[in-house]
């Protein structure tokens, strides 16, 4: 048993059973203990648990460049042109983004002033810190996050004829274990209306997970924007598409060593733990703060409008001309084979059965 199961298992014991928002929260973010503030960074390739579309290629972080860039023309080149992305794990994606910028952008890489936010210990998830702390009252004229939001902690909840009941986490015959309990409230049924979900005619034992804390982290990050955009990337679609009745197990998905699995009871604090977000709800939140509705795309065609097809052009002849014109050489070998490594690569990023269905929301004020 580890030290955080056990942390669990003497507050279960101490308090009840736990939602599962609060058992997802101490996996996570148990400070010293949880899967994000523990340990080494757990995305990435040999020895670790996924992959970001960062890890997949630079050619991300391109695409992001134009993106931004294309905002700082819009904003009329604001020096300093400060982004912030939360989130930001390793930095993989902030040190590609001033790499690109600074060889083919030198005009917008002067402004940009990129600046990295993370969780950190102690914290609830929604809650991100400046490496910098004298970054915090700047004002930024971007905010972004990729793949942030999916790891907030849910509540899930199970419908039984006309009620929806909430999963709990108990410690039942030495090992943790689901129970059912009927809210006090009627905040996630008054949730499920408020974006038309038709729940009420879905089978019994229907699941579904409730982000309580993303439209409070875009209603958080929306008032520390004074003028310019929000940016997220994220599985997940509006509320019609994610709660449907054939989804009757709900999105709740863990990564443990580049595997997936549907057990989150399982090693709490040594594997990811993930849902689908509902852009509904962050888009009826970013409204609220007085952003308007930018773009809501998938992360395909978003690329496909930042140019990546051309990038890859681009590269093709600047870089693996070899491959083409040198074929029968070791060195025109070596350079096919990369290419078609990048080639492979950006169709992952872009297959829409897996990233390229990702969701791109863009907000502004």
């Amino acid at each position: 048993m580890t030290q955080l199961q056990q942390r669990i298992i003497e507050r279960i014991q101490h308090e009840g059973p736990l939602s599962f928002a609060s058992y997802m929260q101490m996996a996570l973010y148990e400070p010293g203990y949880g899967y994000y503030v523990s340990g080494e960074p757990k995305m990435g390739w040999e020895g670790k648990d996924y992959i970001t579309s960062s890890d997949l290629s630079t050619l991300f972080a391109t695409c992001m460049g134009h993106q931004l860039q294309r905002m700082w023309e819009q904003l009329k080149r604001p020096q300093p042109f400060i982004v912030r992305e939360q989130g930001a794990g390793r930095g993989h994606l902030a040190r590609d983004i001033r790499a690109w910028a600074e060889q083919d952008a030198p005009d917008f890489s002067a402004a940009l002033d990129y600046q990295l936010e993370d969780i950190r210990a102690g914290q609830d998830a929604r809650e991100t810190t400046p490496t910098n702390k004298q970054q915090a009252s700047i004002a930024p004229s971007v905010i972004l996050s990729n793949e942030l939001i999916d790891a907030f902690p849910v509540h899930i909840v199970e419908k039984h004829e006309e009620r929806l009941y909430e999963i709990f986490v108990d410690w039942q015959h030495e090992r943790l274990v689901e129970t059912l309990k009927e809210p006090d409230t009627r905040i996630f049924e008054d949730y499920l209306d408020r974006y038309r979900v038709p729940w009420r005619d879905y089978s019994d034992g229907w699941r579904a997970e409730i982000n309580l804390d993303a439209p409070r982290w875009m209603e958080r990050v929306a008032q520390n924007l004074r003028k310019g955009f929000i940016l997220t990337i994220d599985y997940g679609d509006k509320a019609t598409v994610l709660y449907t009745r054939e989804r009757r197990e709900g999105t709740l998905l863990c990564y443990y060593n580049h595997t997936l699995n549907d057990r989150p009871l399982v090693r709490p604090g040594q594997q990811d733990i993930t849902a689908h977000v509902n852009f509904s709800a962050l888009i009826e939140a970013g409204r609220q703060q007085g952003l308007r509705l930018s773009a809501f795309t998938t992360q395909r065609e978003w690329l496909q409008n930042m140019g990546i097809s051309e990038e890859l052009e681009r590269l093709r002849l600047r870089d693996y001309a070899a491959a083409m014109t040198q074929r029968a050489s070791d060195e025109g070998q070596v350079a096919l084979l990369r290419w078609y490594s990048l080639r492979q690569s950006v169709s992952a990023l872009m297959n829409p059965a897996g990233m390229g269905n990702f969701k791109v929301l863009v907000m502004r004020r």
